[in-house]
Formats: structure tokens, C-alpha cells, sequence
């Protein structure tokens, strides 16, 4: 497993803190999220969440109206202008609504391109190239300012081919939803294997299951793309100690790795959105400067 993998993770789960905050989501009614929605939908006299198991949007406690406020004109749009821990564009990810109409062809680019050249991508990818650069991962790209350069470009790169991938060329082709629709509902074993398969089963654009080809064929496609045009060659070049021998990058094998390392990412994050809303709540609850969950909040 590479270290930038593992960063990548370590990042999303300390930023997250999920298993406290998912912990407190379940034990805790007054939240108002997580596990005690889905309790209150199951008594008698509460409407019946939609078809899907997402609770529709009016159903939402009238204290927590203004703590969606980030999900603001899905039905309109069919994005969101939200914000993983306020920062990370999350503009894929939809909660407490039903089934919503097809992206087209231009919305599915439009959003890709929306996220993969936000301003945030600088200092992320900035980060994971100084990461790289200190395990001197892919040494035929080199050291120094030229080597830090030639690594941000790489991951930037690569991301950008994954996301328009997997977001946009082949839901498109395919006619698949790329959207994350939120569940918001039962308990967190229940979100966190409903949340990982969706990197597995997704949605057409007419609204039926389906196997998820634009995640594991696009993410595929976009590693073997990536890994057999920019990414290093074999070659030798001098050291201060000698000649050395750096083996190429263009492997077939090398190319699996990334594949993995992306999809395994992409399942992480995945989860990371379906508690994202409940962590939210939590966090902007907590910002009032009061207990969270107290009476009048």
C-alpha cells in the first residue's frame, strides 16, 4: 500500500473523526441525524421515507432547516454546491432527496470541471506532490524544485483523468448517474456497506440498478491511460554516487496498483460523504458555542 494512499486516508479520517462522531449520532436522539431519524420514520404516525430510503427533505427537523442550507437547490440543479469539511468540493453528493432527473451530457462535464479545477486542488495536490517527493516515489521524475514540479503535475493530472472519467466520459457513454445519493438512514454498519457499494452498484439515467462500469472500468482506463503515456520511463541518470538505474513506470502491474490505490480511495470517500451531513450537524451544532443537542438549538 503507498504511503500517499495511506495519507490520503489519514487525512479523511482525522479531518472526519468518524467513528466518535457517527458513535454519538446513534446513542444520542437529540442529534437529530444518523440513526435516530430512522428510528423516528419507523414509529407509527411519521411519514414513510421515499422509495429509496432516503427521508425527503420536508420531513427534516424545522432547528436543523438551516444546517442543509449547503444542499440548497438540488431539485433545481441536480448538484449541490456542498463542501466536504467546508473545503473539499462535494458537488456530487446529494442528501435528503428522492430520485432526481438526469444530468445531460453538458451538466455531467460542467460539474466534473467544476470540482476537479476548484481552487482547493492547488494546496491538496500540492500536498500529496510533497508526500511523493519525500519517499521519493517514481524516481525518474527527480528531486529539487524541478522533481516537486514534475510531481504536481503527475497528480494532478491524474486526478483530473480519474475524476472526468469516472464523473463524466463514461457515465456518459454508459448513461449512468454519477451522483451519490446519501442515505441517511438505519445504522452506521448499515450506511457504511450501503455507502461503499455504491463504487459497485449505481443508478442509469433512467433510474435502474446497475453494475457500477463507469467507477471500475473508467477508474480502470483512467490508470492505464495516465500510467503507459506521462509517467516515467526507464532510464540512467547520474548521481552523486553514480550511475542509477530507475526502472520504468509503465507497467502493467503499475498500472493495477494505481487503479487500486484510486478505487480504493474513491470507496474511503464515499463513505466520508454518507456521514458527512451527521459530522455537519455536529460541527455546526458545536460553533453555536453550546452542549450540542441542547434544548433550543
Amino acid at each position: 500500500m503507498s504511503t500517499k494512499f495511506v495519507v490520503k486516508i489519514m487525512a479523511l479520517v482525522v479531518l472526519s473523526g468518524l467513528p466518535t462522531w457517527c458513535s454519538a449520532q446513534q446513542t444520542d436522539p437529540r442529534l437529530g441525524g444518523g440513526a435516530a431519524q430512522s428510528e423516528a420514520s419507523d414509529q407509527p404516525g411519521n411519514a414513510a421515507s421515499t422509495e429509496t430510503g432516503r427521508p425527503e427533505s420536508n420531513k427534516a427537523p424545522q432547528q436543523d432547516q438551516e444546517l442543509v442550507k449547503s444542499g440548497a437547490g438540488q431539485e433545481q440543479s441536480g448538484t449541490s454546491n456542498d463542501r466536504l469539511f467546508f473545503t473539499l468540493p462535494n458537488f456530487l453528493t446529494l442528501e435528503n432527496v428522492g430520485r432526481l432527473p438526469p444530468l445531460t451530457t453538458k451538466q455531467k462535464y460542467a460539474v466534473v470541471a467544476r470540482g476537479s479545477f476548484d481552487y482547493v486542488q492547488i494546496p491538496w495536490y500540492g500536498f500529496l506532490s510533497a508526500v511523493s517527493q519525500a519517499e521519493d516515489s517514481e524516481p525518474g521524475l527527480g528531486q529539487g524544485w524541478e522533481g516537486y514540479g514534475k510531481r504536481f503535475a503527475t497528480a494532478f493530472a491524474d486526478g483530473t483523468i480519474e475524476n472526468f472519467m469516472v464523473g463524466a466520459v463514461f457515465p456518459d457513454l454508459l448513461k449512468q448517474d454519477p451522483r451519490y445519493y446519501q442515505s441517511g438512514h438505519g445504522g452506521f454498519a448499515h450506511r457504511t456497506v450501503y455507502a461503499a457499494s455504491r463504487n459497485v452498484i449505481t443508478l442509469s439515467d433512467s433510474g435502474k440498478k446497475q453494475f457500477n462500469y463507469s467507477e471500475v472500468v473508467g477508474g480502470a482506463f483512467s490508470a492505464a491511460f495516465s500510467t503507459f503515456t506521462y509517467h516515467p520511463r526507464s532510464h540512467l541518470f547520474q548521481t552523486p554516487s553514480g550511475l542509477r538505474y530507475v526502472p520504468s513506470d509503465r507497467t502493467l502491474d503499475n498500472a493495477a496498483k494505481v487503479w487500486g490505490v484510486q478505487y480504493g480511495y474513491d470507496t474511503m470517500t464515499l463513505v466520508v460523504k454518507e456521514f458527512w451531513p451527521d459530522i455537519r450537524r455536529v460541527l455546526l451544532h458545536k460553533g453555536r458555542g453550546g452542549a450540542v443537542g441542547t434544548p433550543g438549538q
